[in-house]
């Protein structure tokens, strides 16, 4: 079982975004986790966290922009997803914060 303070390395943050916000209706939260971290780690991490079960884990790698910052070519940090489904009756509230 790994500590707290790995489990926040793993679930860095919710996102809060209307796409969101449509999957919690259906039962799903979304944060942005660690870009080496697996579905099992994610899994665990959550339900120690937050005390609840989940059922499923599905992630996606949002590739970074191509940005100028002052003038220079720059590319934005790639970002992961996870879209965990609870299992029925269970909530986490995102707007509380970590």
């Amino acid at each position: 079982m790994s500590t707290k303070a790995e489990q926040y390395d793993v679930v860095r943050r919710p996102i809060i975004t209307e796409k969101a916000t449509m999957a919690s209706e259906n039962g799903a939260v979304v944060f942005e986790v660690a870009i080496d971290a697996n579905k099992p780690q994610i899994k665990e991490a959550v339900e120690s966290l937050f005390n609840v079960k989940v059922k499923s884990v599905n992630t996606l790698i949002t590739k970074g922009k191509v940005k100028r910052f002052k003038g220079q070519l720059g590319k934005r940090k790639d970002v992961k997803k996870a879209y965990v489904t609870l299992v029925e009756g269970n909530t986490i509230d995102v707007t509380t914060g970590l």
